[in-house]
């Protein structure tokens, strides 16, 4: 069963762990080495990522306990990060993750989502009701990343 919890600091390395496989093993299908070289880099320091999970303070999804997915929301409806482990592909837990986020943006307030969404995740996104706003190449560490931002309304 799949649980939701909050974001504590000791999560900042497993999340950086369960971010770097995905982009390295998922979004491998869409994006060069390079690319996800640059994305999800070897030697990413881990204070600047311990910080940036800080600010976002994400919701965390577990099953038996093991870290197996991640997404934020922000006050002005962005969901900044939004990752599943390699190997829970497909079983429910991006779903999970979405449900709260849409729950806890409508105990928000919030009636506008958005993020910028790579090629990967742009059919799970759709799914659940968002559209591509612009496609955009962003420059990360040297490399050209083709994402795009989508936006659902409610």
């Amino acid at each position: 069963m799949i649980q939701i919890r909050e974001y504590e600091q000791s999560d900042a390395q497993t999340l950086y762990e369960l971010f770097y496989h995905t982009v390295r093993r998922v979004n491998a299908r869409d994006y060069s080495r390079a690319q996800v070289e640059a994305w999800a880099p070897d030697n990413f320091d881990s204070e600047v990522w311990r910080q940036k999970m800080d600010s976002i303070s994400p919701f965390i999804a577990e099953i038996g306990g093991v870290m197996v997915g991640y997404a934020d929301l922000q006050k002005n409806g962005l969901i900044d990060h939004f990752f599943c482990h390699h190997d829970y592909q497909g079983k429910g837990v991006a779903r999970c993750l979405m449900e709260q986020v849409f729950s806890v943006g409508e105990s928000r307030g919030i009636h506008k989502f958005r993020s910028e969404v790579s090629i990967t995740a742009r059919p799970f996104f759709e799914y659940f009701g968002f559209t591509v706003i612009k496609e955009q190449e962003v420059k990360v560490r040297g490399q050209n990343l083709r994402n795009f931002i989508m936006e659902k309304v409610c």
